[in-house]
């Protein structure tokens, strides 16, 4: 997803609501992860930190392990794509779609 894409996504209900909230946090943690995602589009990775590169690390591992399970049918509106897109990927591009 672009920056701006992403942006918009994650000021979106939808966006909010999918994902395990960890008891005293009041974000999921796949929302927490898209804002880290935004700054590190926005501020360029000529010079990731260790926890800049172990977050890109996460971030793979997560879309293939979540990729993978691709439900049956339609996705356009269903908490594995709004899950996957609070990780920066939307399932629905890869395909040409919206």
């Amino acid at each position: 997803m672009t920056p701006a894409a992403l942006r918009k996504w994650l000021s979106t209900e939808e966006s909010r609501s999918v994902g395990v909230t960890h008891e005293g946090h009041s974000e999921s943690v796949g929302h927490e992860s898209g804002r880290h995602i935004l700054r590190l589009l926005e501020t360029g990775l000529s010079h990731p930190s260790e926890e800049d590169l172990a977050h890109m690390r996460k971030v793979v591992g997560y879309v293939h392990r979540h990729g993978a399970r691709r439900p049956e049918g339609e996705i356009e509106h269903t908490r594995w794509r709004y899950s996957l897109m609070n990780w920066g990927h939307d399932p629905l591009k890869d395909r040409g779609g919206s």
